[in-house]
């Protein structure tokens, strides 16, 4: 794996991926989305009345079967990300692996904010990015199944921008099993939990570009090609075996990739932690 692709492909990034969607900004976003398919359905119809006669009998026709199936076809006609990664969240969730990692994964609530976290004991010691709880001295964390709980923050790594919280319950939570080290081949599936925009608890799944070089940064990272979104800073990426290999901690406007995701590598906690 050549670790030096992208290394000077550090034109934009950002790291406020747990700040808060503004719900109107998604609305502009559907609204934009529609127009412009109206728009393009609008001049195909043109183009096609251009060329030869329309039967009204036929264009009623479709009319009465597009109204009757308006709201089965908005998700497939309109691309927009709100739409798109939570059609495939529903299918990934089918999974039973999937569904027994996101009772793992908890929603990091500050004054300001939310972000995403992970245990990865069974005492409840969470992983998650620094960013998402710097300034703070104790956040709650929300486990899907078990409910919320106030957590310290014991150790922050600002330098690899990860974090590690302690809750204060006496209890069993389910946890996630971090893998040894962060193996793997160039465009390897991956999928991770986060809860993206305004929602909790959504599972997405990508492929791995490869390493690239941040500014200020001494270590490499980890480039992925998946939807990553604001709330998903903290979201554990697991290879295929269901081991976390990476904590997601921002998002890059690449030179050759475009807009990619960015993971921190496993082996960057265990080299920081020890």
């Amino acid at each position: 794996m050549d670790k030096d692709e992208g290394k000077k492909n550090h034109d934009v990034i950002d790291e406020d991926l747990y700040e808060e969607f503004d719900d109107e900004e998604l609305y502009e976003l559907v609204q934009e989305e529609r127009r412009k398919a109206f728009e393009k359905d609008r001049q195909e119809k043109e183009e096609r009345k251009s060329k030869r006669p329309f039967p009204k009998w036929a264009f009623w026709l479709i009319a009465a079967v597009m109204a009757f199936n308006v709201v089965a076809l908005l998700p497939q006609t309109f691309s927009i990300p709100a739409i798109d990664f939570l059609m495939t969240s529903a299918k990934l969730s089918t999974s039973e692996d999937i569904q027994a990692d996101k009772e793992a994964v908890v929603v990091i609530e500050t004054e300001d904010s939310k972000g995403t976290g992970f245990a990865v004991t069974s005492d409840g010691t969470i992983l998650t990015n620094h960013h998402v709880i710097e300034g703070e001295e104790e956040v709650m964390v929300a486990f899907p199944e078990e409910g919320l709980f106030s957590a310290e923050i014991k150790d922050t790594y600002p330098q690899i921008d990860l974090a590690v919280l302690e809750t204060n319950a006496s209890q069993q939570f389910p946890h996630l099993t971090l893998a040894d080290e962060t193996n793997f081949e160039q465009n390897e599936a991956i999928h991770f939990i986060g809860n993206p925009l305004q929602f909790n608890g959504i599972a997405n799944e990508g492929n791995i570009i490869g390493y690239t070089q941040l500014e200020g940064w001494e270590e490499e990272v980890l480039m992925i090609e998946a939807p990553v979104y604001r709330g998903n800073s903290g979201s554990p990426v697991m290879n295929e075996e269901g081991e976390v290999i990476g904590v997601i901690f921002a998002t890059l406007n690449h030179d050759t990739h475009g807009r990619v995701g960015l993971f921190v590598p496993i082996d960057y906690y265990y080299a920081h932690s020890q």
